[in-house]
């Protein structure tokens, strides 16, 4: 197998969770504007000179209209109808940074690929990682704390985890996984350093390019064997189109686990009636992670663009304008979601849109799941009497605006 490339080696150690929260952007609560956005004008146009800080008077440059939508109705129509509401957008965005991704995908090459690459996450293959892949990455995490009696959760479980999951489940070399997991963090800090994360990216592939070929040779049971194995029809994925998906895979997989439960555990935390429920009856682990995503999804805005002159509401949304869709928004609209600011675990479950909607509905949702209820499981397992450390000398607290995530989860434990 080709040895991964050097890249990066002059540059200085940083800290990665500080780099997320640097990113993420630093704002406590955004959730009391995007209602009274949402109250006001459900279909807003945005006023872009606000929005890049510029005066009323400064000339903007040509480009179509930006709209942004907030109510439940209109957010679940946008992702629902790709006839009328284009992936494509993401082309522009990621698309030299990943690769010609499923993300920026429409039909009909988006279900064909889809249906490709969803071969890898298919039951069977999920139950096989569950124990022997998921559970003693957790495990073997929770080694290095059970016997201190305190810890912080983000830094010693919910940051490292998913990546350290992703590399087992491609199958990647043990000894490979620094740089792995340095590339990757790289690679999803790209708001931070678009340079190092470029970088990243081309390291990734020329790193993917020997593990691909090998597997062409010799697959296994992992996840790059299933892709470079997978036909739909006489389809098959080229080499550039699974490095574009593998990339795409660490900030779709990784950041957004590391942010969903990290949420789950805040909420948990912070309403111990709740966690000692669901530490008591494990049963209840599903509806918990599914009102952890509705009430603090990792990702509050993604982006579509029109294909045509759409009404939405009482506004009339242009051909090509691009919209900006309110997860968060849409998922506390109490049309939705009575008492929406609320974490309750035991309300009345209405499907969220924290995994999106319609055809491009997360691929990974049922990983994501499997991978918070063992986190969950193990967690309760081995750090009895879990809860907040109330003598923590920072201010824990769920923060971003794109992405939310917890600055830090400071707990107190029984030792073992």
């Amino acid at each position: 197998m080709a040895e991964a490339p050097t890249v990066n080696e002059d540059f200085v150690p940083y800290d990665p969770i500080e780099q997320f929260q640097d990113a993420a952007g630093d704002v406590r609560d955004p959730y009391p504007d995007l209602a009274a956005t949402r109250e006001a004008t459900p279909v807003l146009l945005v006023d872009m000179r606000e929005l890049m800080g510029l005066p009323e008077d400064a000339e903007l440059p040509e480009g179509p209209p930006m709209y942004s939508v907030f109510s439940h109705e209109h957010v679940h129509r946008v992702l629902s109808d790709n006839e009328v509401f284009s992936s494509s957008g993401y082309a522009d965005i990621m698309g030299a940074l990943m690769g010609h991704t499923i993300l920026e995908m429409d039909a009909p090459e988006h279900p064909r690929h889809r249906a490709l690459v969803a071969k890898a996450f298919r039951t069977r293959m999920l139950e096989r990682w569950s124990e022997t892949l998921l559970r003693a990455t957790i495990n073997e995490l929770l080694d290095d704390v059970v016997a201190d009696g305190k810890a912080d959760l983000v830094r010693s479980l919910t940051f490292p985890f998913p990546v350290r999951v992703i590399a087992r489940i491609l199958g990647l070399p043990e000894g490979d996984w620094p740089k792995f997991q340095r590339w990757s963090i790289e690679l999803i800090s790209v708001s931070v350093n678009w340079d190092r994360a470029f970088a990243a990216s081309t390291a990734l592939k020329e790193y993917f390019t020997g593990i691909v070929a090998d597997k062409r040779e010799n697959p296994g049971d992992d996840l790059i064997s299933q892709l470079v194995t997978a036909e739909v029809d006489g389809h098959v994925l080229t080499d550039e189109e699974i490095f574009a998906f593998l990339r795409l895979l660490l900030p779709a997989g990784a950041e957004t686990t590391y942010r969903s439960s990290g949420n789950l555990l805040y909420g948990l935390l912070t309403h111990p009636d709740q966690l000692d429920a669901v530490r008591n009856d494990r049963s209840l682990i599903p509806q918990a992670f599914e009102e952890g995503l509705r009430w603090e999804p990792p990702l509050l805005f993604i982006m579509r663009t029109a294909k045509e002159d759409v009404q939405l509401g009482d506004v009339l949304v242009p051909a090509g304008a691009g919209i900006g869709v309110a997860l968060g928004a849409a998922n506390r609209d109490p049309a939705r979601h009575p008492d929406p600011d609320t974490f309750n675990i035991f309300r009345d479950p209405k499907q969220h849109v924290a995994f999106g909607a319609g055809p491009h509905l997360c691929l990974g949702q049922h990983l994501a799941r499997m991978e918070t209820r063992i986190a969950l499981e193990c967690v309760f397992d081995r750090l009895p009497n879990l809860r907040l450390d109330p003598d923590a000398t920072d201010d824990p607290h769920i923060h971003g605006l794109t992405f939310r995530s917890p600055t830090s989860l400071p707990v107190l434990f029984d030792p073992s």
